[in-house]
């Protein structure tokens, strides 16, 4: 095993190492050979160092950069040093992180990073959290809790009696929510377009004066971070608003909400502690390796209610926190391990400047662009920048063979009526030069086809 292990370890770090030298997008001739892989399941086995070579000689060519510093399609990073270390490591220790009394050193890490999230975050300190695997199951996670507690208001168990004759629930979302929330809303019965949708602004923020009847057995959701400018919901007033009525505040800050560690963003999530329950995720602005979401509850006997499970086989302590009872998972890996490495390597201040870092890679992309004359869409308050380069055919065009250039990668939107190129900074790896590079890249290619 050490033989193949070391293999594997010079592999990937060849693969890191060579980042910088190759296309971002895969080529079409890696692309391709991935055929070579193709066959019905072997009746023979075959060694691990040729599995592990043929792994390397036909998937790592064929693999999207994502983990260096010119991927700039979705709000993701790559991996920081410390984090992909510590998931080595914990994927040696193959813990299955259900249950402190059996796994102690994850459990205890877990505890310990959480306790940190919630500082960073300016969160009620009492909070529960679910270590999942990304928004999607963070917002799930939160929403089951605020189902649990709307119904428990109104006298229904819906754990052991299910929706079916509950007293309903009403949601009430934001017009440019996230699709990952529509998604959990249908995972938890409440119905992907059972919801009430709130106007938003000129950059996608929710308009607290257009909200409807609040009351009880409402669950409300905002937005810290709109996916395509960045914006975030007037979330303080809506809380203000929404608890006079008793109703339920959630806030999805999938990227978002990281804005908290940033001496000059924190102001953008003014009143984020005043919501009941908050979703993020820790493989975008943390740079942690895939996957790893953040669910949060203010009361962490709601979220207990409605993740907790119990059996006499399994080993359950009474006196620590037991993971698996606030997670939609049993059996799970120790994704505490990695969030811990990270924010121990990066301290306050390491975090703070990450944040503060990429903002201003976003924002010198939109002065360049806007300089040479194309329009930027939004208004660049964090790390997202929308450009539309004429009209939407030009546009996409420009994307495709920008895309195929292989000198950075961005991916497409539409928003608001509008066809652009969405640009997220989120890397640690990016610095100046991969912007300039990138930006030099965009340009030129934008102007092959510019409209004399």
């Amino acid at each position: 095993m050490r033989k193949l292990l070391e293999d594997a370890s010079q592999r990937a770090i060849r693969y890191l190492e060579r980042l910088d030298e190759r296309n971002v997008a895969p080529t079409p001739e890696a692309r391709s050979q991935l055929a070579m892989l193709e066959s019905d399941l072997p009746d023979s086995s075959m060694k691990a160092d040729d599995v592990l070579k043929q792994l390397d000689e036909f998937v790592s060519p064929a693999t999207m950069a994502m983990a260096g510093p010119r991927f700039f399609g979705f709000v993701i990073g790559g991996s920081l040093p410390a984090a992909l270390a510590a998931n080595w490591l914990a994927g040696a220790w193959d813990q299955n992180s259900a249950f402190y009394d059996v796994t102690p050193g994850t459990a205890f890490l877990e505890e310990l990073a959480l306790s940190w999230l919630i500082k960073i975050f300016k969160l009620p300190a009492k909070s529960g959290c679910a270590f999942v695997t990304g928004a999607t199951l963070a917002n799930f996670s939160a929403l089951a809790a605020a189902r649990h507690a709307a119904l428990t208001r109104a006298g229904w168990n819906v754990e052991s009696d299910g929706l079916i004759g509950a007293p309903e629930i009403k949601v009430v979302v934001g017009a440019e929510a996230h699709p990952t929330l529509f998604k959990s809303l249908g995972l938890l019965g409440l119905g992907r377009n059972k919801v009430t949708k709130v106007p938003v602004d000129s950059q996608g923020r929710m308009r607290a004066d257009a909200l409807p009847s609040l009351s009880s057995n409402t669950i409300l959701c905002v937005q810290a971070g709109n996916v395509n400018t960045g914006a975030f919901d007037p979330i303080q007033e809506i809380c203000r608003r929404a608890h006079d009525a008793g109703a339920w505040v959630h806030v999805d800050g999938a990227f978002g909400l990281w804005a908290s560690a940033a001496p000059t963003r924190s102001y953008l999530t003014k009143g984020v502690e005043e919501a009941d329950s908050w979703a993020t995720d820790a493989h975008k602005w943390l740079n942690v390796p895939y996957d790893s979401g953040l669910a949060f509850v203010r009361d962490p006997e709601t979220l207990r209610g409605a993740m907790a499970v119990s059996a006499e086989y399994l080993p359950t302590s009474m006196v620590h926190r037991n993971p698996s009872d606030f997670t939609p998972e049993l059996s799970r890996r120790a994704r505490g391990v990695e969030v811990w490495a990270a924010l121990r390597s990066l301290g306050r201040t390491g975090l703070a400047d990450l944040i503060e870092r990429t903002c201003r890679h976003a924002r010198r992309f939109a002065e360049g662009l806007s300089e040479a004359g194309y329009e930027v869409l939004n208004e660049v308050v964090l790390n997202q920048v929308l450009v539309s380069f004429d009209d939407a055919d030009t546009t996409n065009k420009i994307i495709a063979e920008l895309q195929a250039d292989g000198t950075c990668w961005c991916g497409g939107t539409v928003w608001q009526g509008n066809t652009a190129m969405r640009i997220s900074v989120s890397s640690w790896a990016t610095t100046d030069l991969d912007v300039q590079k990138s930006l030099d890249a965009m340009l030129r290619i934008a102007a092959k086809h510019r409209k004399r």
